[in-house]
């Protein structure tokens, strides 16, 4: 899978399982391509997600919300994930 598909995935199934008002998603594989641990084809995501339903949670809470949702793209595809909620 590439950058453009997953963005497009990951955006998908947020939408689909989250109340969302805004989301962006950034690629920054860029700013980790020299670390000891990147792997080609696993990606750092940037989400930055305007949703009420995910600021009536903790950080905690809604962090593990969006890693269940995007479970298979973690095992798969997804390296990390830089979550910001507004």
């Amino acid at each position: 899978m590439n950058i453009n598909e997953l963005i497009v995935n990951v955006k998908k199934k947020l939408k689909k399982n989250i109340n969302i008002k805004n989301i962006l998603i950034e690629d920054k594989t860029f700013l980790h391509k020299t670390h000891a641990g990147h792997e080609n084809n696993k990606f750092h995501l940037k989400i930055r997600i305007e949703s009420e339903e995910l600021k009536k949670l903790n950080k905690i809470e809604s962090n593990k919300k969006i890693y269940k949702i995007l479970d298979a793209e973690l095992k798969d595809h997804i390296h990390s994930l830089q979550i910001s909620i507004d």
